[in-house]
């Protein structure tokens, strides 16, 4: 398998390439193209472009390694430049000459992904570099790739006898994925002289960077008297976690990654420095004595649990993340965590007013828990010692009304999700049960979603700094389980009913108030923004934001919610039906690979799933989004015009039965989709992208020069 990995016909030595990374990516992915190992040069290059649009893949030696996995790949491959122009990969060393695009198939298997991660562990040695450097041919090249791709890895270090039997103690073998360096891991060490450090590393592919920042730190361990370094890779391979009784006997813990750290709570209590895959690959020196600074610090910040904001790459000074993104990244965590509850809650109430009929919502409760299926309701039900009458009886009122009190549960999660999972994208475990609490605070006070965000930071922050502190050994174990949930608890449910409760009640009541007094030309204006915001990022925080929005006032089942409700999910669904409909309209403006999107995308944004139009934003977003986002603003301000209502929160068309009226919900994506489409193709013919069109010329090219062949 690793003896076709690379081959000459995907090595070019002293090319120039452009100057961008852009052509550089597409420019090698046609080399792939030309081997026969991919279907589409857009298709294997766009992945790639849009990986190094997170985060520049410029490693230390004027290195850069692209990688990416594609659908557009048939099988693991190599593809290697010396440029004779060098190229800013954001590398810490200046433009790169050596660059690897690594690709994978989109659903390559393990034993893949192993050969790849090799050579993103070869990169790290200076030798092969300069062998990559005064290489003659492209013979000598492949045959250098192969020797550290065929290679077997040999064990840096000899464990003790000690380290050996902690190991097998703790069932975990000690090769694999946790490299370790020094005489001992899990043994007792002079804490004099030498101290135990565990590194996790983390990147999004789990290809590279995973690999070539533990290799840098293995390697820069190995030159240093004082650290006994493990290193645990949560790569696409090779994930065997460390031995609890390794990570117990760390004196303190790196965490390199891009992607956050699966079963974070086993380092708990643990001196951590934290930051990106590709911090550690640039300074590992500097990292490692971050740790041993760490490991010597009483005050130093400790492991608190698994959370999600620990997955940013974002860095700052000492290792550390923004503040400003952990918290951005909380919230988003909160708000993904809580649109199951969303979409499960508010599909059951609608299917319930399909059952029970438009009336459901004033007696489903009497419904649901005074009568069964043997004692079916009739028209006529005594609510609250009154007696209403429902257009419908029977089976199906007693259905819809079971449905309806199923829903109103699930929504009635929506608050304290929002509020427990922002705490424990903050602070881990110990802060789900003060987050929850919180948030079911915020709903008995009346401050709704807004307390909800309010209390799952506050919750979250508290915990973290609890978790902090310095307490005595027996009592480490008791802090994550009782003291830190108790102690935040309390402090969260004294500070929303002594000084933040009636506040933020004041702030959501005015809201709805406001909302509910919108008419006219104050609604289509709402309206307008709504679309804006749904289209504006297709499905980043702005795009959640709108439909946090738009849900939170689902379950009162007022005109003014259900109106909002409805503009939200319409105008998420015009991109990418728009998209769709323009590649078929104007093939040639479009890349293949887009070409290939927009025939799915149209069903994507029937089921509103905004994210359809990701791709096609992301390789033009200049022209794509704001095309999408004058789509979405007209069906807002349609929909509210007209006065459309959803008593559903998710599933666009094969949800009409819950929106009312139904044709001026058709009429209002179709408005908004003819804005779109329209827009996009005007921006892109009168405004054509350079990039797209050099491809999309160049892959016909090859098809034409295919065919003639």
């Amino acid at each position: 398998m690793a003896s076709d990995l690379i081959t000459t016909d995907l090595v070019a030595l002293d090319a120039d390439f452009g100057s961008s990374v852009d052509t550089v990516i597409t420019q090698l992915a046609a080399l792939v193209h030309g081997a026969g190992r991919a279907n589409d040069i857009e298709g294997l290059a766009q992945p790639a472009i849009e990986r190094e649009s997170q985060a520049g893949t410029g490693v230390p030696g004027q290195v850069a390694i692209p990688h990416c996995r594609s659908e557009a790949i048939s099988e693991p491959t190599l593809a290697f430049a010396r440029l004779s122009n060098p190229v800013d990969f954001s590398g810490p060393d200046g433009d790169a000459q050596l660059v690897f695009l690594i690709a994978a198939p989109a659903g390559g298997g393990k034993e893949h992904l192993k050969i790849l991660s090799k050579l993103a562990r070869a990169l790290v040695r200076k030798d092969f570099l300069e062998a990559l450097r005064t290489a003659t041919s492209k013979e000598e090249i492949v045959s250098l790739v192969l020797e550290v791709v065929n290679a077997e890895k040999k064990p840096k270090a000899q464990a003790t006898p000690a380290a050996e039997s902690a190991s097998a103690a703790a069932g975990t073998a000690a090769a694999g994925t946790a490299a370790t360096t020094g005489a001992s891991t899990a043994a007792s060490t002079d804490k004099g002289s030498t101290l135990n450090v565990v590194a996790v590393t983390a990147c999004p592919t789990g290809i590279a960077h995973t690999y070539m920042a533990a290799d840098a730190l293995t390697q820069t361990a190995e030159g240093r008297d004082d650290v006994n370094l493990t290193v645990e890779t949560q790569g696409s391979s090779n994930n065997t976690p460390v031995a609890q009784s390794v990570i117990d006997a760390a004196d303190a813990v790196i965490f390199a990654t891009d992607v956050g750290v699966r079963d974070r709570e086993r380092f708990a209590g643990k001196p951590v420095i934290e930051s990106g895959a590709k911090r550690a690959i640039n300074e590992p020196d500097v990292m490692l004595n971050e740790a041993v600074a760490a490991a010597k610090n009483p005050n130093a910040r400790k492991v608190t649990g698994s959370g999600a904001a620990a997955s940013s790459s974002s860095e700052e000074a000492g290792g550390q993340l923004s503040w400003g993104k952990r918290i951005q990244q909380a919230i988003m965590t909160g708000v993904s965590y809580m649109v199951p509850f969303v979409a499960a809650g508010g599909l059951l109430l609608a299917l319930g007013f399909l059952f029970g009929g438009a009336d459901m919502a004033n007696g489903w409760q009497v419904i649901s828990t005074e009568y069964s299926l043997t004692n079916l309701p009739g028209h006529d039900v005594e609510v609250d010692g009154a007696t209403m009458t429902f257009e419908r009886s029977g089976m199906l009122l007693y259905i819809g009304a079971v449905l309806f009190a199923t829903g109103q549960a699930a929504m009635g999660f929506i608050v304290s999700a929002l509020s427990g999972y922002i705490s424990y994208a903050l602070a881990g475990r110990p802060g789900i049960a003060p987050g929850f609490a919180g948030g079911a605070i915020a709903v008995v006070v009346g401050a709704g979603f807004i307390g909800g965000l309010v209390t799952g930071l506050l919750a979250g922050l508290i915990a973290m700094w609890i978790g902090s502190w310095k307490v005595p050994r027996w009592m480490v174990s008791l802090m994550p389980v009782m003291l830190i949930p108790l102690l935040t608890t309390l402090v969260v449910g004294l500070a929303m009913y002594f000084v933040l409760g009636a506040p933020l009640a004041a702030l959501m009541t005015g809201l709805q108030n406001m909302l509910g007094g919108m008419s006219g030309s104050s609604a289509i204006l709402l309206g307008i923004v709504l679309g804006l915001m749904m289209c504006s990022d297709l499905g980043g925080p702005i795009n959640k934001a709108a439909y946090l929005f738009g849900t939170a006032g689902l379950s009162t089942g007022d005109q003014a919610s259900l109106q909002i409700m409805a503009a939200v999910m319409a105008s998420g669904m015009v991109p990418p039906i728009a998209l769709s409909i323009a590649t078929f309209v104007r093939k040639n403006l479009f890349t293949p690979a887009e070409q290939e999107n927009g025939k799915s995308s149209w069903l994507m944004g029937l089921a509103f799933v905004s994210e359809g139009a990701i791709p096609f934003a992301a390789a033009d977003p200049f022209r794509v989004i704001p095309a999408m986002m004058a789509g979405g603003a007209t069906t807002g301000a349609i929909i509210m015009a007209f006065g459309v209502g959803s008593r559903a929160p998710h599933g666009g068309i094969f949800v009409l039965f819950a929106i009312d009226p139904i044709w001026g919900y058709i009429a209002a994506i179709l408005g908004g989709t003819l804005v779109a489409t329209v827009l996009v193709i005007t921006l892109k013919q009168f405004w054509p992208n350079k990039t797209i069109q050099e491809a999309a010329a160049k892959n016909e090219k090859e098809k034409a020069a295919a065919a003639a062949a």
